[in-house]
């Protein structure tokens, strides 16, 4: 059976099935993990660990040495992508309340649901666009874009914005893990080599994990809103994204494009949010399926308006 192919044609799919596997288990057998417990309830209920391991190979895979094109490409895209959830946050704070939209179509959609899905980029998919659209250097530059995964980033917004405080040992602990793997990774080739072959194999069991966190209601609710929210994540950073790109990072806006997605390990950031603000817990299940939805909306959509971008923008697919 071709089970890795098939899950590989569905954008996101290494995440996203897992997690609707894990999402099925809750909503029909929700003590599933308390009645099997041992392996089997730790696989089910392990987010957390299995996250932090996750974090820490992703530190590991980045090297140090990166050519300057590189540096400054992502540099400029990450900044933008940040700087941008940041005014969103701000904004965001200010006109909607602390429990997010309660009822109407936009049900579900919350300052946490918005940075979460805004503050971080598909590296998988944005290496992939531009090693069809644009260069090798700039396919490169997801090397820093791996910074933003996990909530370190998230936090420090909703922290800056003044719509949560963590205290300063949380965000330590959120980043020490990809620091200490960073730190392994650089030291030694073969330790990079070893835990950064292990980056995707664990993408599965943690969106599992995170699925079963959710219940399949809450996505059937929050249908539209996701929806919007992922052409939302397009619209409002992929236009700074494409200035910044221009203007500052020297391309033609292409890059800009490939970067305006949502990142599949987004999905587990409001459940962590949540865990080290408990502000958050009330709407930290509606805003995962509603980032869920939207690593589904821009995983589809990113694609064909970046090839239509660059088919117009780009001399190299003129």
């Amino acid at each position: 059976m071709k089970i890795k192919q098939a899950i590989d044609k569905i954008p996101g799919g290494l995440m996203l099935v897992p997690l609707f596997l894990g999402a099925l288990c809750n909503t029909f057998t929700p003590g599933a993990g308390k009645f099997l417990g041992s392996f089997s309830n730790g696989l089910i209920t392990g987010t957390i660990p299995i996250l932090a391991v996750w974090f820490f190979c992703m530190g590991a895979s980045i090297e140090l040495k990166a050519t300057g094109t590189m540096l400054k490409k992502s540099g400029v895209l990450v900044v933008t992508k940040i700087a941008t959830a940041w005014i969103v946050a701000m904004i965001a704070g200010t006109f909607l309340p602390g429990d997010g939209i309660q009822n109407g179509m936009l049900a579900g959609i919350s300052v946490l649901a918005l940075v979460a899905a805004m503050d971080m980029t598909n590296g998988g998919l944005y290496a992939a666009l531009m090693n069809q659209y644009g260069s090798k250097e700039e396919a490169g530059a997801f090397v820093l874009m791996s910074l933003e995964s996990g909530p370190l980033m998230t936090m420090v917004i909703l922290g800056a914005s003044g719509i949560a405080t963590f205290e300063p040992q949380l965000f330590v602990g959120a980043v020490l893990p990809f620091l200490i793997g960073f730190a392994l990774g650089n030291l030694d080739p073969d330790l990079r080599k070893l835990f950064g072959n292990s980056v995707q194999t664990l993408i599965p069991f943690f969106a599992f994990a995170l699925g079963n966190t959710i219940n399949l209601a809450v996505i059937l609710k929050t249908g539209f809103a996701g929806i919007f929210l992922g052409v939302l994540v397009i619209v409002v950073t992929g236009i700074p994204l494409i200035l910044a790109d221009k203007f500052i990072g020297g391309g033609n806006g292409t890059a800009g494009v490939a970067a305006s997605s949502s990142a599949g390990a987004a999905v587990a950031t409001p459940l962590l949010i949540a865990n080290m603000a408990p502000e958050f817990a009330p709407v930290a299940q509606q805003a995962t399926a509603l980032v869920a939805t939207s690593v589904i909306v821009t995983s589809v959509l990113v694609p064909i308006i970046t090839a239509l971008w660059a088919k117009r923008f780009s001399p190299k697919n003129a």
